[in-house]
């Protein structure tokens, strides 16, 4: 049986990956980077600890309750998230220049790599316990 208060879990993990991924997209456009603050990086390295720990947090609630449903709306999302690759290429064509990608292309690739690998996880402890006990 899954447990309602598995979910705060998972709107806290979405949550600190939205505002993760605001640090790549700053620092994608900083030209100078002895002027900005040392509080950023610090904020940007430890947010990315909680998130990282929010997502093994999420990874132990959901072991072995990843049911057809979570499968299916992972599916479904990467159908839609991958188009973010041909988005970045996009960008990278039409306004590359203008883009710092030696500052932000890492933050990006190790966010995108932990979304794809979370997203089942986090859609079997999202599920509400009604919706659980529907598919297995």
């Amino acid at each position: 049986m899954r447990d309602a208060t598995y979910r705060p879990f998972a709107v806290a993990t979405a949550a600190a990956f939205l505002i993760s991924c605001l640090f790549p997209v700053v620092a994608a456009f900083v030209k100078d980077t002895q002027a900005w603050p040392k509080w950023w990086g610090a904020l940007d390295v430890g947010l990315a600890f909680i998130l990282a720990a929010l997502v093994l947090v999420i990874q132990a609630l959901a072991r072995g309750r990843i049911n057809q449903q979570a499968k299916e709306a992972s599916y479904r999302a990467y159908r839609i998230l991958i188009h973010g690759i041909f988005l970045m290429l996009l960008l990278f064509f039409f306004a590359g220049d203008r883009v710092i990608w030696s500052q932000c292309l890492t933050g990006f690739a190790w966010r995108a790599w932990l979304l794809f690998y979370a997203l089942p996880f986090w859609f079997a402890v999202l599920q509400t316990p009604a919706a659980a006990g529907k598919s297995s």
